[in-house]
């Protein structure tokens, strides 16, 4: 069973929030102020890998760009590896690509096709879960794969937007909420 996951809302104070960005009417939530503190990342990769230890997770995909500063990270603590799920044209094998709808846009992620074997228990990991659009672009690679989806995880979650809805039969973590 997995151990008891320490309380990040303190972490909100290190967040920096970026109004319109990438676009006009956009909150971004940016995630390198924490990452600069000398506690923070840590507090996160160690709160992300009590909750996943005791779960048997093979790999740790990492969605592109900031899935790759928490996934290897995590992936080391759980003894497990680490897949990149990128944009189009950066990597160098065969691909399966999904495109998907961004709050703000469209766009696509691969997977290299050997990345996950059939019934590898995986867990996706990125910095922030708004509409879910990228994340369930992810899982769908991942089940295409065969792959078992253990749980996808974020440091930060927007729980107005409703996200997680798009996960019914995921366990969906994440660390820091923000209601509005």
């Amino acid at each position: 069973m997995s151990q008891s996951v320490p309380n990040c809302d303190h972490l909100k104070d290190l967040i920096r929030s970026v109004p319109d960005f990438p676009k006009p009417g956009i909150l971004f939530y940016d995630i390198t102020t924490v990452l600069k503190d000398k506690t923070g990342f840590a507090e996160l990769i160690d709160a992300f890998a009590q909750y996943y230890i005791d779960k048997k997770v093979d790999l740790v995909l990492g969605i592109e760009a900031r899935g790759f500063i928490f996934g290897p990270a995590l992936s080391y603590r759980l003894n497990a590896g680490f897949v990149p799920v990128r944009k189009p044209g950066k990597l160098p094998a065969e691909t399966l690509t999904v495109k998907y709808d961004l709050e703000y846009g469209s766009d696509s992620l691969q997977i290299h096709k050997d990345a996950v074997k059939p019934g590898q228990r995986v867990i996706i990991v990125d910095d922030l879960l708004a509409t879910g659009g990228t994340m369930l672009a992810t899982s769908n690679l991942v089940k295409e794969l065969g792959g078992e989806i253990v749980g996808v995880t974020v440091a930060v979650e927007l729980d107005f937007l409703k996200g997680r809805e798009k996960f019914p039969e995921i366990d969906v973590f994440s660390l820091i909420h923000y209601d509005e």
